[in-house]
Parts: C-alpha cells; structure tokens; sequence
C-alpha cells in the first residue's frame, strides 16, 4: 500500500483505532463517544475487539478485529492484545487507501508489545507511513505550544547524524502549517479546551512532499532549539550549529520570513514561545520538545502526523497500563479524555480543511 493516492475528496469520514486493548486508550475512546450527539457518530468507524465494540454506542459504525471471544483484561496486556491492536491499525491504513474514509485517529500502543508479536517500525508514526508513503513529520498542538520534531523515535546517541538540511526544511515547513490558517492567516494559540479544534492547521498540500513543497511564504514566527546547551556558543559548546543547523536556517529565511534565522538556546526557547513571541518551534529531539509540552499541555496536546497523504491525529499520551480500569467519576482511569476528543476534533478539522482545497 505505500505510495497510496488519497482517498475521495468527498470522504469525510474518520477511523478510530483502539490502541492496545488492555490499556488506557479504549476507556478514554469510550468516554469520547458516548459524550457525541448522534449526528457526529455517522462520521466515525471504530476498529478493535468485539468485546470493546459492544459497550460504544449504537450510532457508531463497529468494525471487529482480531478472535471474537477474546476479552482484554485491564492494565494486564499480552501477545493476543498486541496482535488486536495491529490489526486495528492494519485495517484502519487499508480503509483510507480504499477510499472509505478520509484519516485516522490512533489508539495509544505499546511498541514493546507489538515488538514480541513481529512489529519492526518505532512507533506508529512510521508505520502510517510505510503504508501509506510520504516523509512523515511529528507534529503536536497543544492549548499553549506548538512543536514540531526534527527527529523523533531515535536513541539520543544518534540525533547528530540524523539531522541534516533536509530533515530541517521538512521540520520548519511542518512547523509553518502548525502555525499558519488555511488563508494563510496567521492563528495565536488558542486558551481553553473547546478551542483546539479551531488551531486553524494550514491545509496539507498532497502526496509524499507534502510539507516541502507546499506554500513557499508564511509569516509564521518560528524558532529552532539548538542542539547543544547555549546554541553551541558560537563553536566552543559543538559545532552542530555553526556548521549545519544555522547555514541551513538562513538559507530558508527568504522561504519564510518570520523564521528566526539561527538556532535559539533550548533553555529559553519555550518560555519565549508562551510568552507570545513564537507560534511553533521546531525540537531537534524528541525529549526536547516532549518535555516542555507535556509539563503545560499534558491533559490536552494531540500528536498530527504531517507530510502522509491522509489525516493522521493520535492523543498525546501513552497506553498507562497501571491506570485502566481505575477510573473514577469525572476522569478515566484517572486521566483525562480531553486529548482524545481534541485528537477527533483537530482530524475533522484537518480533513474539512482538505476537502476545501
């Protein structure tokens, strides 16, 4: 299936997949969808295990995976389960390469997991992409930042080499469509939960460049965190940015304008982004950016795929294994679903915005 064209532009409808069945994510999906009216479930299928599927409500297209006795036990997952989620995902790359819907949203897994049933990809971002085609991009809208990474699911050991000029010209470019509307209006970050799914992500242009050959002007206010501590200063705390990472981002300031034109001390960087100064900023590792967004977006953020040919949307969060099936009044295995609904609303919004275009 790589290499995939998109599906019809009249399709507007959204897979959910349930993610490893005995963790967080399908209490958080269940508690997502009994909270729609019944007009917004005829836009949405959900993937996953019988079991699962009966308890969602009626109004929801159900499409079952994996052995029809099998029952997930809470916070105890499996080899069988791993499998379950993997179908999920298989059958939701497959629907958006038939034309029978238009994105997906993903379940939290367990990549070690899905490692002991013959999963190879990192994480889910990857796989999307293999079946799919194109040069994935990870992006995350939270309620206060915006970040994109230039390298994600790669030890740290390794983020050196992996940079290079064109995996930061995809980075800033993603880091663009974050930040700028679908008129090219540039959007502030939105204050409070019911306005994220109004973060006014620019329309991705289609096919496996999406993101580097896209619009070549924003005004987007954009920053890059350097890769060592202070920048590098100048040279004496590595070469990193002297050498490659600000030539590059100089280069790409008559692309765009509001790109700071060399790399920001990654101490600072955030603050500066909250305070207003910058709509998105580019990490060059995954913990970088991570860290930062997770400590003021936590209950909230939503991971967007960029670059792929279909909408991709996932929580912010992982599978919580010592959480399901502890929920209480008000929260779901004491965490929130807020990330799950924002994921849903930011794939919506993302493929009206397409459909437009």
């Amino acid at each position: 299936m790589s290499g995939a064209a998109p599906a019809p532009r009249s399709s507007a409808r959204v897979a959910l997949t349930c993610g490893d069945p005995a963790g967080l994510g399908p209490e958080l999906i269940a508690a997502v969808l009994h909270g729609e009216n019944s007009r917004a479930l005829g836009d949405l299928v959900v993937i996953g295990p019988e079991s699962w599927l009966r308890e969602l409500p009626a109004g929801v297209e159900k499409i079952a995976v994996g052995a029809a006795d099998f029952v997930a036990t809470a916070g105890a997952p499996d080899e069988a389960g791993a499998r379950v989620a993997l179908a999920a995902m298989e059958r939701a790359a497959a629907g958006c390469v038939e034309g029978r819907w238009a994105g997906v949203v993903t379940g939290p897994v367990s990549k070690a997991q899905l490692a002991k049933v013959g999963y190879t990809f990192p994480g889910q971002t990857e796989f999307f992409a293999a079946r799919w085609g194109g040069e994935p991009v990870m992006g995350f809208v939270g309620e206060r930042l915006r970040v994109v990474l230039a390298t994600w699911h790669v030890p740290l050991s390794e983020v050196p080499n992996k940079l290079s000029p064109q995996s930061l010209e995809r980075a800033v470019a993603a880091a663009a469509s974050l930040a700028v509307g679908a008129r090219g209006k540039l959007q502030t970050p939105p204050s409070g939960a019911g306005s994220l799914a109004r973060v006014g992500l620019a329309p991705m242009a289609e096919g496996p460049a999406s993101h580097v050959a896209g619009a070549t002007h924003t005004l987007a206010r954009i920053a890059v965190c350097g890769l060592n501590p202070h920048a590098g200063e100048g040279g004496l705390l590595g070469a990193e940015e002297r050498d490659l990472l600000n030539p590059t981002l100089a280069r790409l300031g008559a692309r765009f304008p509001g790109l700071v034109p060399e790399c920001l001390p990654g101490d600072t960087v955030f603050a500066r982004a909250l305070r207003g100064e910058f709509d998105a900023v580019v990490a060059l590792y995954h913990d970088q950016g991570l860290a930062p967004l997770k400590a003021v977006d936590f209950d909230t953020a939503v991971n967007v795929t960029l670059g792929l040919p279909f909408v991709r949307t996932s929580p912010d969060h992982g599978t919580a294994f010592g959480l399901a099936g502890k929920g209480r009044e008000g929260r779901t295995g004491g965490a929130s679903p807020r990330s799950t609904a924002n994921a849903l609303a930011l794939a919506r919004d993302l493929i009206r915005e397409r459909n437009r275009t």
